[in-house]
């Protein structure tokens, strides 16, 4: 297909059926993401606590960024 052949106005009809559900969609998959890596994060501060450890002694160690 080339560049030549694209009809602008199927397009422009093409564009207007946009559907805001996808926009919607898409942003709750990044905040179940952002979700998950809280509670992972928040589970790996309950082990580190649970050790023993010092958040000063978990950073040395690496467990901590």
């Amino acid at each position: 297909m080339s560049i030549n052949s694209i009809d602008l106005s199927e397009i422009a009809c093409v564009s207007s059926k946009w559907d805001f559900k996808d926009d919607v969609a898409t942003n709750l998959n990044d905040q179940k993401k952002q979700q998950a890596a809280a509670r992972r994060r928040i589970e790996m501060l309950k082990e580190i606590r649970d050790s023993g450890l010092t958040l000063e002694e978990a950073k040395e160690l690496g467990l901590l960024h």
